[in-house]
C-alpha cells in the first residue's frame, strides 16, 4: 500500500469486523448444532473447571513481557521503521528472547511446522510467478470489463464475491498473494481510485473463505481431528452446510461494515 496502513489503522477496521463476524456465526453455529443437547436427545451438563490458583512463575511473566512488547513494536513499527528496519527483523525478538535464555530449546525448534513456513513461502513465490507470468494483467483486464460502468460500491460487492468464491477453494495465503495486486490494479484505474481501500478489503476477505475442509490452514486442522476411537469430528457436509453460510456472513460484514470504517479512517 502507498502510504502504508499502520497496524492501527489495521486494528481499527478488523477488530470491529472480526468480533462482530464471530458473534454472528458463533449465534448461526448455535442454531445449526444445538450443543444444549446430546445425539439421544437428553439436556448435556458441562461441569465447571476449577479455576487455577498456581501463581504466575518467572518464566510466564517473561513470555507475557516480550509478547506484549513484540506486538507494541509491531504496532508502532512504522514510526520507528528507520531504527529498527523491516517487521520481520521484529519478529527475532522473541526467538532470540525465548531461545536464548532457555524457555524455548533445541527440540522445540526440531518440532516447529516448518511445513507451513514452506506453504506459505510457496504462496509467495506463486504470486511473484503470477505477476513476471503477465497472468496478473490478464486477469485485471477480465475483472475490470466485469465491473466497467459500475458504481465504486457496487464494485466492491462484485470484487468481494470473486475473490469469496476463489479464496474457499484454495488457500487463503495464496488466494490473498494472487488476488490483492489484481485488487490494487482494479481501484487504480477507477474513475477515483482506491487501491489501497480494495487491498485491504480483499484481503480481509480472502480469509472469509470456510466452505471446504481445503479452505484455509483452520480448516484443513479441524478436517482432521479425530476422536479416542478415529472416527473425525467433522465431514465435508459439514463444510458445506455450516461453512458456506458462515463465509456468507463473515464476507458480508466485511463488505458492510467493514467498507464503512474504512471510508471512516480516510482509505483510499
Amino acid at each position: 500500500m502507498d502510504p502504508p496502513l499502520d497496524w492501527l489503522e489495521w486494528f481499527s477496521v478488523a477488530l470491529p469486523v472480526s468480533g462482530l463476524s464471530i458473534i454472528l456465526i458463533w449465534l448461526f453455529l448455535l442454531l445449526s448444532y444445538k450443543p444444549g443437547r446430546t445425539a439421544d436427545g437428553t439436556t448435556l451438563e458441562i461441569k465447571p473447571i476449577r479455576a487455577s490458583k498456581e501463581k504466575f512463575t518467572f518464566r510466564q511473566y517473561w513470555v507475557s513481557f516480550v509478547c506484549v512488547v513484540t506486538i507494541g513494536l509491531w504496532c508502532v513499527e512504522h514510526s520507528i521503521e528507520e531504527w529498527v528496519g523491516d517487521m520481520g527483523l521484529v519478529a527475532i525478538i522473541p526467538i532470540v528472547a525465548f531461545f536464548s535464555t532457555g524457555v524455548l530449546k533445541k527440540d522445540d525448534f526440531e518440532q516447529f511446522l516448518w511445513s507451513i513456513v514452506f506453504i506459505a513461502m510457496g504462496g509467495s513465490a506463486l504470486g511473484k510467478a503470477v505477476q513476471t507470468s503477465k497472468l496478473l494483467e490478464a486477469m485485471d483486464i477480465v475483472i475490470r470489463d466485469m465491473i466497467d460502468g459500475l458504481s465504486f460500491y457496487v464494485v466492491v460487492i462484485v470484487l468481494s464475491a470473486v475473490v469469496l468464491v476463489i479464496s474457499t477453494f484454495i488457500s487463503h495465503t495464496i488466494a490473498s498473494v494472487l488476488l490483492v495486486p489484481i485488487a490494487a490494479e482494479v481501484g487504480a484505474n477507477l474513475p477515483v481510485p482506491h487501491p489501497n481501500l480494495l487491498m485491504f478489503l480483499t484481503g480481509l476477505i480472502c480469509s472469509t473463505g470456510m466452505g471446504m475442509p481445503v479452505s484455509g490452514f483452520p480448516n484443513q486442522t479441524a478436517a482432521t481431528q479425530t476422536d479416542d476411537v478415529g472416527e473425525l469430528y467433522l465431514t465435508n457436509v459439514d463444510f458445506l452446510k455450516n461453512g458456506v453460510p458462515a463465509s456468507i456472513i463473515a464476507a458480508v460484514v466485511v463488505a458492510t461494515l467493514g467498507f464503512a470504517l474504512m471510508k471512516a479512517i480516510d482509505l483510499q
